[in-house]
């Protein structure tokens, strides 16, 4: 549903990208733009590692948008916000 959200905005994305690191992410924007879509899994001692490969990510490089299921379906407008924002300011591109 993210995949064809963002397709339909024009904004390609990669699936299932694996960072040397970080692991296997959701989704990359251009160069350096992670999206994270959590399910229930990432609870408890799941979102402890969620946090831990976040500053991991960033101290490469990278800056990721992390979002859940409920925000996915039923707030879609403020995901695309915030990805259009962080688009808007580069933050997809590498310096």
């Amino acid at each position: 549903m993210v995949r064809f959200r963002l397709r339909r905005l024009g904004i390609g994305v990669r699936c299932q990208v694996t960072i040397g690191g970080v692991g296997r992410v959701d989704f990359v924007i251009g160069d350096c733009l992670i999206l994270e879509a959590d399910g229930g899994t990432h609870d408890g001692d799941g979102r402890h590692r969620d946090r831990v490969r976040d500053a991991t990510a960033m101290a490469l490089g990278f800056v990721t948008l992390r979002f859940d299921t409920a925000q996915i379906l039923h707030d879609w407008p403020l995901v695309e916000a915030a990805v259009l924002a962080a688009l808007d300011r580069g933050l997809h591109l590498s310096v």
